[in-house]
């Protein structure tokens, strides 16, 4: 195997990780959620933007409003995990250049009128950065659950009403619980999605 990464960690992150469904009521701590993002944080993105947002759902009133908006078959398993994290991007990450790319004078003036450039970058990059998330989550020892299947409008109105955040994903995160997994689905092959030129 030509990996440098030990198969114990190839395994962990990839191999036998799964999308859990139902998880145990074990709390997922602050400091776990510390831990994970603060290996986020290191994952690239274009200019440094770094434009991923995380609200991490903990109270039950916050969690009956997001559980509302999922779809019906998202609805047990938010309800149940003991940590959500909502992500998204904020829509003026420009704004913190100055801070994540200070080499660059002036970057964040190219940015100022460009929503829709803004709006581009900022999801590709958060995109980009809930996949380091979910292998963050793994890192720590815990499941994670992302979903798409939402009202993703009524999220943003509900959680980030100010427009500054739009959501991209929802993940549930937590020690996996009994049944948690579905069976595991074929995977592509190197040579089907692999051209070389």
């Amino acid at each position: 195997m030509s990996l440098i990464l030990d198969t114990a960690a190839q395994d962990l992150l990839f191999r036998e990780a799964r999308t859990a469904n139902t998880f145990t009521d074990e709390p997922v701590t602050e400091e776990q959620a510390k831990a994970i993002y603060d290996l986020v944080k290191y994952g690239p993105t274009a200019m440094n933007t770094q434009p991923l947002r995380i609200t991490f759902v903990r109270s039950p009133e916050a969690r009956e409003r997001l559980v509302s908006h999922m779809s019906e078959g998202n609805k047990a398993k938010t309800a149940s995990a003991p940590l959500v994290a909502i992500v998204g991007y904020d829509t003026d990450w420009h704004e913190e250049l100055p801070k994540v790319f200070p080499h660059a004078e002036g970057a964040k003036a190219n940015f100022d009128n460009a929503a829709e450039i803004r709006h581009g970058m900022g999801s590709f990059n958060a995109s980009l950065q809930i996949g380091y998330l979910i292998i963050a989550i793994r890192a720590a020892g815990l499941a994670a659950g992302p979903m798409a299947g939402y009202d993703a409008e009524a999220i943003n109105k509900d959680f980030f009403g100010d427009g500054a955040h739009k959501v991209l994903a929802v993940i549930n995160i937590g020690k996996p619980g009994p049944d948690a997994w579905f069976p595991r689905s074929p995977r592509l092959d190197y040579d089907e999605v692999v051209t070389t030129v």
